[in-house]
């Protein structure tokens, strides 16, 4: 019977820990100081919501090589960064070349977060979204809203 008590110990400490999320305030206390512009908490649930159904259809870039790859050869969509990545330089020229080709992005406060809207357990720290018919309306909205926030200087 020990051993079935410690199980029982484990699954409440295992229940305990996933009740341990972290508020949108407390992951935007640890963000990179390059992480403008910042969506809101409302624009983020958005683009988790559109990252989700982009990533069943199979229309979704993953990673700093793949992005940088596809938006240099004129893929068009938009592009969500993780503000939490350490170390910054790992991706911090990739808001500049989506500048120059005219592709809308924000950050978001988690990468693991991130990570999981595609549907893996693995940390992401940049997602491109590409346009389909299926969730046509839920993208136009994110693409605007992210057109329409203002770049840093």
């Amino acid at each position: 019977m020990g051993k079935s008590e410690k199980v029982n110990e484990n699954d409440d400490t295992m229940v305990e820990e996933d009740k341990e999320t972290k508020s949108y305030e407390e992951l935007s206390e640890n963000l990179s100081p390059i992480a403008n512009p910042l969506a809101s908490e409302k624009l983020a649930k958005k683009l988790y919501k559109t990252i989700k159904k982009a990533s069943k259809k199979k229309m979704v870039r993953r990673g700093v090589k793949e992005i940088q790859k596809f938006v240099r050869k004129g893929e068009t969509g938009f592009v969500v960064f993780a503000g939490d990545i350490t170390p910054i330089e790992v991706m911090c020229h990739l808001p500049c070349v989506c500048e120059e080709n005219k592709i809308p992005y924000a950050y978001v406060p988690s990468k693991r977060d991130l990570g999981s809207a595609t549907g893996i357990k693995r940390p992401t720290c940049c997602i491109m979204v590409k346009p389909h018919e299926e969730y046509q309306e839920v993208y136009d909205k994110c693409f605007s809203s992210l057109k329409s926030m203002p770049l840093p200087i």
